[in-house]
């Protein structure tokens, strides 16, 4: 018995610091000039960001999919109107997020901070 219980207590602990380790993307994350971003599962794998606040509220900036703390897609430049490769990196309360043209040679990136 006492076997068991201490098998159950040692896989919590390891399941625990797998989940730790994945950084998910899901959740909200405000951008450098305050506009909120939430990105959610949307089935396949697949994170989407809508715009939660300002002029683009409702909109769409774009799908990732990914597991971890590394996720790679499409990202919306709202403003532009185009759409871009993009990728993005979670590390704990920081998303960095990139947008590429020409292969990623031309990046633009910025880091949004969890709400």
């Amino acid at each position: 018995m006492f076997r068991t219980i201490m098998l159950a207590v040692g896989a919590s602990f390891i399941f625990a610091a797998v989940a730790a380790a994945a950084e998910p993307i899901e959740g909200t994350w405000k951008r450098p000039n305050g506009t909120l971003i939430r990105y959610a599962a949307s089935g396949g794998g697949q994170f989407c960001g809508t715009v939660m606040t300002g002029e683009y509220k409702g909109k769409s900036i774009g799908c990732m999919s990914g597991s971890g703390s590394n996720y790679k897609g499409k990202v919306n430049k709202l403003d532009e109107g185009k759409t871009y490769n993009g990728k993005a990196t979670v590390k704990g309360n920081t998303l960095a997020l990139a947008g590429c043209v020409l292969g990623g040679i031309i990046c633009k990136s910025e880091n949004l901070t969890r709400q």
